[in-house]
Formats: structure tokens, sequence, C-alpha cells
């Protein structure tokens, strides 16, 4: 339950924070727009329906792009945490490589990725993917790392193999750190879809938002902040529910 109502209270203290960020820093209401102004544009003026159809427009798009990278990011990162802990020296090798790659901005990347992708859909997934790449690799390889020795020398005893190993006790055990990971790189893939939208493709709310700033719509632009925050939050709280249930059903597991 607790995993639940975490997202209500940070939506409420995004909406505290917003409305003292407005106000401490006397922030002109022609480019800071309050929680009550960003409702009137969306609920209280006769253009409103129009308004809403337009970002839940682009919101689809992002959230389609959001979707792929997570997909891609997730199912790379998880394989490579296999290959490795299969491979100690494969680890041994690529880990350090991994590493150095996650340093380098991703924002720095994004040109490169475009020029060898273009800017549709695979540069999209690319971007989104290695959002999602490097927290499921890490967290995977350690949940895998940290199966019950015990269980895998009575898998050795009765004959299985390294990968009979990994399907009966390592997978099971990692449950837990997938899951985590899962739930923290899903609103990180929302955030490279942006990125990717910002820099390459040139649609979804993260284009319209650039477009909001260089033509000073501040309702729009602040409307498009709120439905990507409360995406965020409800893509998190959908995979903290699924952890949840998960969990309660594989009771030996402990909480990712």
């Amino acid at each position: 339950m607790s995993r639940l109502l975490s997202p209500l209270l940070a939506l409420a203290i995004v909406l505290l924070a917003w409305t003292l960020f407005l106000h401490i820093f006397q922030v002109s209401p022609l480019m800071g727009k309050s929680p009550a102004a960003v409702a009137h544009y969306l609920f209280g003026m006769p253009a409103s329906g129009r308004n809403r159809a337009a970002l839940l427009a682009a919101l689809e798009i992002t959230l389609a792009h959001a979707a792929s990278g997570f997909l891609l990011g997730l199912v790379l990162g998880l394989g490579s945490a296999i290959l490795f802990v299969l491979s100690p020296s494969l680890a041994r090798s690529l880990l350090p490589l991994a590493t150095i790659l996650r340093a380098i901005p991703l924002v720095a990347m994004t040109p490169l990725i475009v020029l060898v992708f273009g800017r549709g859909p695979a540069a999209v997934a690319v971007i989104g993917g290695l959002i999602v790449y490097f927290p499921t690799l890490v967290n995977s390889v350690m949940g895998l790392r940290a199966a019950p020795r015990s269980s895998a020398e009575l898998i050795r005893a009765y004959g299985g193999g390294s990968l009979a190993m990994l399907r009966k006790v390592g997978l099971p055990s990692a449950l837990p750190a997938i899951l985590a990971s899962m739930r923290l790189s899903a609103p990180a893939a929302l955030v490279g879809a942006l990125l990717a939208e910002w820099l390459a493709t040139g649609d979804g709310i993260g284009y319209r938002m650039q477009r909001d700033i260089t033509s000073f719509r501040a309702a729009d632009l602040w409307s498009a902040l709120v439905l990507v925050t409360l995406c965020s939050l409800l893509l998190y709280a959908a995979i903290a529910a699924i952890e949840t249930a998960v969990i309660r059903r594989y009771g030996t597991l402990e909480r990712g």
C-alpha cells in the first residue's frame, strides 16, 4: 500500500513546490503558470477541448517512443547481465566499458545516434534504451550474483548446468532487483523519449514543448509539463503495483 501511496504523496509535494516556487521567486504570470491557470487552460476555456486533444495526441506519440526505449533497454540489459554472469571473463572485459559509456552524457551522444540511426523510431528506441540499459544491467548482475550459494550447489549436485542454475535459482533471486530496475527506469524512459523528440524526431510532446518555448505559449508548456509529470508518477505506480503483487506471490523473495 505504501508503494501505491507514494506517487500521490509525490504529486502533492510537486504541486506545493510548484506553487511556492512561483510565489517565492515572483515569476511573472506571463511566463509562470500556477496550477489554477493550467486547470483553466485545460478545462475552463472555450478552446480547452482542442487544447486537451492536441496535448493528448502528442503525449500518445511520446508514450509510444518511451515504450520502445524501455523494452529495448530492458531486454538488452537483462540479456547482457545473463551473459556476464554465465561468462565472468566477458564481464571483466565489458563491464568497465559499459561503466565508461555510462559516464558520457546522453545529450552529447544524441547527435552521433541520429547520424547513425536517422531521425526515426530506431533513434528514439536507442536513446531511450540507453537510459534504461545501464541501471537494468547493473541491478540484474547484482541480483543474479546474489543467488543463494546453497541452492546453486544443490542444482549442481543433481547434475544441473549453468543454464539450469540460472533458470531455477538465479532469475528468481534476481526478480526483485529486475522489478526495481523497471520501476525506476520507466519514468527515465519517458525522459529519454522527450530528449529524442527535442533533438531528433520533431514530434511528440517533447517537440511541442520546444515549440511552446519559442512561441511563448506558457500555458501550453506548463500543461505539457503537468501531463509528463503525471505520466511519470502513473508509470512508477503501475510497476510498483506489479512489483508488490509479484513479490507477494513469491513470498520468499525480498523487496527490491
